[in-house]
């Protein structure tokens, strides 16, 4: 049957997205709620809202799964329907930080130390906040993203590396023969390697740190050489992947699922301890 002859000519001939009074109807994207997705006609209960993608995932009786945008586009009991994303409700105060580290309330940050972590990009950057920003905060440490690892050698001139002005780097792909360990060699042999440490993960790209179960996902996916990483990672899960706002859409949503050092391999929490040693000592 035809969504013209199901809905009626209005379907096609105006905005089947509005109820007939003009007014757009709003309804939390619950798990358990049962729609319509129109264009396809696949009807199923929301089992799962990914509100960092900005989809809403549907299960029909059949248990087949499908991925559709949230908003305009859903019938409710027959009645078009705007699906949002439920509201969250505030978390309790953590006993623990992110870090496994025991959590001090009230404190106040340290002034910052002249040492520094230095670490490859904005994603580094923003994990190593989320998961050791309390400690961090508490040490003194201030994380700076460089934005690619090639320029390592002039950020290093500019900063003037020395015993009481230690840095730490975190490196993406630090694996024999690669161009990132070709440069950390080379800084260990320059006048101020003893005041640098250059650590790193076996990864690719941070974001394959994160342990894939998290993300409902048996592993990262092998990307052809051809293929942008990241790109190549979003096609492959099913994911928006056009442009560089759904690369980073596609980023807090892997973001949204650590909440601790316990979602992280452990090639990268080691690191990330050493190097918060290292500036600290």
């Amino acid at each position: 049957m035809s969504s013209f002859d199901r809905y009626g000519s209005d379907v096609l001939s105006g905005d089947w997205r509005k109820p007939k009074n003009g007014r757009s109807v709003e309804v939390a994207a619950d798990p358990g709620l049962v729609v319509e997705e129109v264009q396809t006609d696949f009807c199923g209960e929301i089992v799962k809202v990914e509100r960092d993608l900005g989809t809403v995932i549907l299960e029909d009786r059949r248990n087949k799964r499908r991925t559709f945008p949230l908003g305009p586009g859903f019938l409710l009991d027959g009645v078009p329907v705007i699906l949002v994303a439920p509201v969250r409700k505030g978390p309790a105060a953590p006993i623990r930080t992110a870090s496994g580290s025991v959590a001090v309330h009230g404190t106040k940050a340290r002034v910052a130390r002249a040492s520094r972590i230095f670490v490859e990009g904005r994603h580094d950057a923003e994990l190593v906040e989320k998961v050791w920003g309390a400690d961090l905060r508490i040490e003194g440490v201030v994380v700076e993203y460089l934005e690619g690892i090639d320029d390592l050698s002039a950020h290093l001139r500019d900063f003037n590396p020395g015993p009481e002005r230690r840095v730490g780097v975190l490196v993406d792909h630090l694996v024999h023969g690669s161009k990132e360990s070709r440069i950390a060699q080379s800084v260990a042999k320059s006048p101020i390697g003893k005041h640098v440490l250059i650590v790193g993960h076996p990864y690719i790209d941070v974001w394959a740190a994160v342990k894939p179960e998290r993300l409902g996902k048996d592993a990262w996916p092998t990307v052809p050489r051809n293929i942008e990483w990241k790109k190549g990672v979003c096609q492959q899960f099913g994911w928006p992947h056009r442009d560089q706002a759904d690369i980073a859409r596609a980023w807090q949503h892997i973001l949204s699922k650590v909440t601790s050092y316990a979602d992280l391999e452990p090639a990268l929490l080691g690191r990330v301890e050493e190097l918060i040693d290292f500036v600290t000592q």
